[in-house]
């Protein structure tokens, strides 16, 4: 494979891509065996999951774990630190993710809501999404959330069969998985549904159940992930038994697929199906490359500039987190992406999407020609695995289920900037 040659390349943004703000709580009730993410448990008091203290200002101790509004002022502030780099430029979509986001209060989430607009400029019809899980689930506590201003749910799932539950480690069953559901549309009209497939001991026909118990609800969005080992996790140091091979697990994927599609979900991203005009409009900004600013214990940051691309990193324990803030220096790292590494950067995004990007959104992105990067296009096209025509780049389907081959065709030499 020929290197990539930029070295005479100046790169420089024209326009600022859309801008997004992720938020992370990196609470817990129970860490999931399979979960690398920035995620604490907390110890609750017995028979409690908030507690409020007798003062004035609706400032709450969940458990003896964290303070809720503590952890907010400390969000506002971060969010203020970061307000020179983005500085008049609305924010189209807000993510709320974790951790475990539905263990604040509504009243919390709507200070914190709150503090945001006057702050900075969210978009009158800014898609508002907030992760939960199924165990925090109460009818009055999530009407308060949709009166907050959170429009989306995104709701951890995994499956509806009480043993796969069990095995996951889950603090929800079945019962309480369905029921969470029903309440979530009770105050929401735009839900997602995170399901999981090729569990430990699962079948084709128990994998489909989950995916046909979430199609029957009618819910707007399903994410459908393959249940991954990731390093640092209890599933990676005991492996769980009789998980399904290979070629079951295609099979799954390929059968679930169908089925979504099947029933009028459009198979856009990777693990991502949506109804029509219903596709995460925030997870869409992550994979055509645009900007979001992250604050909270852990978050990553991409913000854009006419000088260039800088990725940011939070401090990621809550303690060392809260005291970075307190310090007025909440970014752990950051470092300004280098000329040779954007093409990679911006191919592992973009081409997560089935139906790929505009090829004018390369220029508009890296600040790059899209010149700079034909023989590998053309390598790519020659292995099956992209297809392109005058403006649009797009993975086939070979493309998509060998994603990293793909990618690898993008990869810069150690060292490069």
């Amino acid at each position: 494979m020929s290197v990539i040659d930029l070295s005479a390349l100046k790169s420089g943004l024209k326009e600022l891509p859309p801008l997004s703000l992720y938020i992370h709580f990196p609470w817990c009730v129970k860490k999931c065996p399979y979960c690398d993410f920035n995620s604490h448990e907390f110890k609750p008091v017995p028979g409690a999951i908030a507690i409020q203290a007798a003062d004035n200002v609706g400032r709450s101790r969940v458990g003896d774990g964290f303070d809720e509004m503590a952890y907010v002022e400390a969000l506002l502030r971060d969010f203020e630190y970061s307000l020179p780099a983005i500085w008049g430029r609305p924010i189209t979509t807000i993510f709320m993710g974790g951790g475990t986001p539905s263990l604040f209060s509504p009243e919390v989430m709507d200070a914190l809501l709150a503090g945001l607009r006057a702050r900075a400029r969210i978009h009158p019809d800014a898609e508002i999404t907030m992760e939960a899980n199924p165990g925090t689930f109460e009818s009055e506590r999530f009407k308060g959330y949709r009166d907050a201003g959170i429009n989306r749910l995104s709701i951890g799932i995994q499956s509806f069969d009480p043993r796969q539950l069990k095995a996951l480690g889950r603090i929800h069953d079945g019962d309480e998985a369905r029921r969470a559901v029903e309440i979530a549309l009770t105050h929401f009209d735009n839900v997602n549904l995170d399901l999981m497939y090729a569990l430990p001991n699962q079948t084709l026909a128990e994998a489909l159940a989950d995916i046909d118990t979430a199609i029957g609800f009618g819910v707007t969005h399903i994410s459908a992930y393959h249940l991954t080992i990731e390093p640092n996790t209890l599933f990676a140091v005991q492996l769980p038994a009789n998980l399904p091979d290979d070629d079951i697990s295609a099979d799954m994927q390929e059968a679930i697929e169908a089925r979504l599609e099947g029933a009028g979900y459009v198979h856009y991203e990777t693990s991502a199906f949506g109804k029509p005009g219903r596709f995460s409009r925030h997870n869409v900004n992550y994979w055509q490359f645009g900007d979001y600013v992250g604050i909270g214990a852990g978050a990553h940051g991409k913000i854009s500039s006419h000088e260039g691309v800088v990725r940011e990193m939070r401090y990621k324990q809550p303690a060392a987190y809260l005291q970075a803030v307190a310090d007025g220096k909440p970014v752990q790292t950051s470092h300004k992406v280098g000329r040779k590494a954007l093409p990679f950067e911006f191919m592992m995004n973009t081409l997560r999407l089935t139906g790929g990007f505009e090829t004018r959104l390369f220029s508009e992105r890296t600040g790059l020609p899209v010149s700079c990067i034909q023989s590998q296009l053309r390598q790519a096209q020659a292995d099956g695995l992209i297809e392109q025509d005058l403006t649009h780049l797009r993975p086939t389907l070979k493309g998509q289920r060998f994603l990293n081959d793909l990618l690898t065709l993008f990869l810069h030499d150690e060292g490069e900037n």
